[in-house]
């Protein structure tokens, strides 16, 4: 039953980017919505993941220092471990470029 109501939601979405992009096709506009969706879809995981962090009550106290010095050690440049940078040590090497 959840499918029919998921094509449903599906085809009203790609029949209103059909009505607001009166130039789109069929296949563009829902190329538009599964794009859409995608993009929804991530943000709700990213929420999610944001807020099962802050519920673990994980910080950087105290680790700050120790990441930064691999960062110069492997990188040769200095940074400072902001509290908001993820706590998860394979997400935040992922981010030294912005610290």
């Amino acid at each position: 039953m959840a499918a029919d109501t998921d094509e449903t939601t599906d085809a009203e979405l790609v029949a209103e980017i059909a009505r607001q992009v009166p130039d789109a096709s069929a296949d563009e506009a829902a190329a538009i919505a599964v794009a859409i969706g995608a993009h929804l879809t991530d943000r709700q995981r990213a929420a999610a993941a944001a807020a099962a962090a802050a519920g673990s009550g994980e910080t950087w106290n105290g680790k700050e220092w120790s990441f930064s010095g691999r960062i110069d050690a492997t990188q040769k440049r200095h940074v400072r471990v902001r509290q908001e940078a993820p706590t998860d040590p394979w997400s935040a090497a992922g981010r030294t470029d912005r610290m």
